[in-house]
């Protein structure tokens, strides 16, 4: 049998011929990156060797600008490894700021075929670009800065094969909320997603895909392969790359098929994403104290363009607050440039900088006790937005947006007829 994609790119960067699920293979890391909480005082333990600056990227990206003193104080202590070692690919609060897993989409760090290590949990969202990425701990994070290798078990391959088309008002994270819904748990798996409908999705829409992936708890998910993700991929980078195709014969675990034309949009009740998910008309109605529109996963300048078409000429409802984080300050500005920031803002939307922010609890958007809220972000679990007596539906920014509007829990699709 063949190998699957993920397995061709470990065995290229191990310097095997072949690898099978069960190896463990030592690989090299063509792209590492630390952001800000790798530089907090009770992580951070000084690197005294650097194998290649070139290959290392510096984000602050989670409380960003600092929202305490100590991560102030982390961001000094980033500042001062990038001067040390002389590191270019470096995101400071200001004109290049954004979360790093956009910042890897807009300039191009994640090449097909190579291997990208981060400590966040979502850095599987650059699998999109037919790589291996990964999220590891602080440890095998500065051996892969020192000594620029990692290991990794091989897990064996579900294979997704897309089909159909989305229809409007239905959008990549219902896609995600119906796989998490339906298939659940993938622990010590990967993914692999192709299949005729991904002609039709943008890289936004597929990013929204591989970064949620984490939330199936899979090792690494990408993407086979197309002339779309190669354009986006060359018109960033100059550095030479080599995509990397699933054998015809590939040993899958499982071969599943989602239907894009049967999706419907869904939302995930609080405190879990697996099998968790319910369609919109099952919940609307329910109060909220708060939308949030951003994140990784969901403040891509495809996801503002939504919610200002939800949101054009209409307010947020008294009561409820909308916060919309655009996922790097490239994006935002984009969106200013399209009218999506204005629209956002004369509804009543907040609009911030780019930043984690909301998503993770950091800053600008925590959650009271007994606050609901709904949220186009990457995780909905207890605690994970502010207190943990506040509630988390997770959706779609159009059914976000279209909840803001009602102050209630909102189907969007009357918004796309």
């Amino acid at each position: 049998m063949g190998m699957t994609a993920i397995e061709k790119i470990l065995a290229r960067n191990s310097g095997l011929a072949r690898v099978r699920p069960g190896d463990i293979v030592t690989t090299k890391v063509e792209t590492a990156i630390l952001f800000d909480n790798n530089f907090m005082e009770t992580s951070w333990r000084e690197i005294l060797h650097v194998y290649d600056p070139a290959k290392i990227v510096v984000v602050f990206d989670h409380r960003a600008p600092a929202s305490h003193v100590l991560s102030a104080k982390a961001h000094q202590t980033g500042r001062a490894f990038v001067k040390q070692f002389g590191i270019e690919r470096f995101h400071d609060i200001g004109f290049h700021q954004g979360i790093s897993h956009a910042l890897v989409a807009d300039h191009g760090y994640g090449l097909p075929g190579t291997v990208l290590l981060c400590s966040d949990s979502h850095t599987c969202s650059a699998g999109v670009f037919n790589l291996a990425a990964r999220g590891v701990g602080a440890p095998d994070m500065t051996y892969a800065v020192a000594k620029g290798e990692t290991w990794f078990r091989v897990g064996e391959t579900i294979r997704y094969d897309l089909c159909g088309a989305l229809r409007p008002g239905v959008s990549a994270k219902d896609v995600f909320l119906h796989l998490a819904n339906t298939h659940g748990d993938h622990a010590t798996m990967n993914v692999e997603y192709g299949g005729p409908a991904l002609a039709g999705l943008s890289m936004n829409a597929r990013r929204t895909i591989s970064t949620m992936s984490a939330e199936l708890s899979v090792e690494f998910a990408t993407f086979e392969p197309d002339q779309i993700m190669i354009d986006h991929v060359q018109a960033r980078t100059d550095a030479p790359f080599e995509p990397v195709w699933p054998d015809t014969n590939a040993d899958y675990a499982d071969k599943r098929v989602i239907d894009l034309n049967l999706i419907e949009p869904l939302v995930a009740l609080p405190d879990a994403v697996l099998n968790n998910a319910r369609a919109v008309g099952d919940v609307a109605g329910t109060d909220i104290d708060q939308a949030f529109i951003g994140s990784c996963a969901n403040g891509t300048l495809d996801d503002l363009a939504v919610a200002a078409r939800v949101l054009a000429g209409r307010r947020v409802a008294d009561g409820t607050r909308l916060v919309v984080t655009p996922a790097t300050q490239s994006i935002y500005r984009a969106a200013m440039a399209e009218g999506y920031i204005q629209t956002i803002v004369e509804a009543g939307g907040v609009v911030t900088n780019a930043t984690c922010g909301a998503c993770g609890g950091g800053s600008m958007g925590l959650l009271g006790p007994g606050e609901i809220c709904i949220t186009a972000s990457t995780r909905n679990f207890k605690g994970r937005m502010g207190d943990a007596a506040a509630r988390i539906y997770m959706a779609s920014p159009a059914t976000v947006a279209a909840s803001a509007i009602a102050g209630v829990i909102a189907s969007p699709m009357d918004y796309f007829t």
